[in-house]
């Protein structure tokens, strides 16, 4: 299958409507059309039920645009990384680091300046993510490394090394209850009344189910716990962001949170080597 197919197949896909999907595409409906009735019989398999009426994916068709989705974002990485290497030889590139805004500043400010101390150190953009974020914008090229945390980031197919662990607080607003204890339980967080977890958005933009307030970044996220309208639990180095209206206490079974630099692989940057170096004499 060649790409041009894939991006055709997924515009149908997604518009669930030819002429839509042309459109999309900036072509005529009937070349589309055959593209896609071409790539069916290649594949010996109904992709798409047409009526006068509607579009609908069959199973076959479910499985090819998740692979094709999975393909071009593949294809656009290579793409990426490929532009950005070609300009490092001439020496017009810096390196990218993607990091979660808010998270690991003391460890992200030491790097930095461990890295800026290499003899052939380049410029760091640095590009702050949402939550979750920056494991994909890796995966997709547009970061040349990443600080991610684990539990919970992904780091299937990527190189790490593990930079630090620490433990889990939980965050209130001021003069709330628990404040005044030296810890406590998670069976504590999950018990309190009037204090839910944030829902964070998913990759799709859609917010999970729950009782818990919407939030979209962490300004937002502070704001409503000093309100009284949420808790959280977080790493024990964002004892450093809170305002004096809010207090961290330790959950003492929580899960641990490892901090890691993460990158491609197949990276053969000198910039991301010289990074990872800097990370692990922190």
């Amino acid at each position: 299958m060649e790409t041009r197919e894939l991006r055709y197949f997924v515009a149908v896909a997604e518009e669930l409507h030819f002429g839509k999907a042309a459109q999309r595409l900036g072509m005529a409906q009937p070349p589309l059309s055959r593209a896609i009735h071409q790539l069916e019989r290649r594949l010996g398999a109904t992709l798409l039920e047409r009526t006068s009426r509607t579009v609908t994916l069959t199973e076959a068709g479910s499985v090819l645009l998740r692979e094709a989705r999975a393909a071009l974002d593949a294809v656009e990485a290579a793409e990426r990384r490929t532009r950005r290497a070609a300009l490092a030889e001439t020496g017009h590139a810096g390196v990218v680091l993607a990091t979660k805004a808010g998270a690991s500043s003391e460890l992200l400010a030491k790097l930095l300046d461990a890295y800026a101390a290499e003899p052939d150190a380049v410029a760091v953009d640095l590009l702050l993510c949402g939550i979750g974020e920056q494991e994909r914008v890796l995966r997709e090229g547009r970061a040349d490394v990443a600080l991610l945390h684990l539990p919970f980031d992904a780091t299937a197919g990527f190189d790490i090394e593990e930079l630090h662990t620490e433990g889990q607080v939980v965050v209130l607003p001021a003069g709330h209850p628990l404040s005044d204890r030296t810890h406590v339980r998670m069976s504590d967080v999950t018990e309190l009344s009037g204090l839910p977890m944030p829902r964070w958005p998913g990759r799709d933009g859609a917010y999970p189910d729950g009782p818990g307030p919407q939030a979209r970044d962490h300004t937002q996220l502070l704001q409503l716990i000093a309100l009284g309208r949420a808790c959280w639990i977080a790493p024990e180095s964002c004892r450093a962001q809170l305002r004096d209206d809010l207090v961290a206490v330790p959950v003492l079974n929580a899960p641990t949170v490892t901090t890691v630099i993460a990158w491609p692989p197949h990276s053969r940057s000198r910039a991301v080597a010289g990074l990872v170096r800097a990370a692990t004499r922190l």
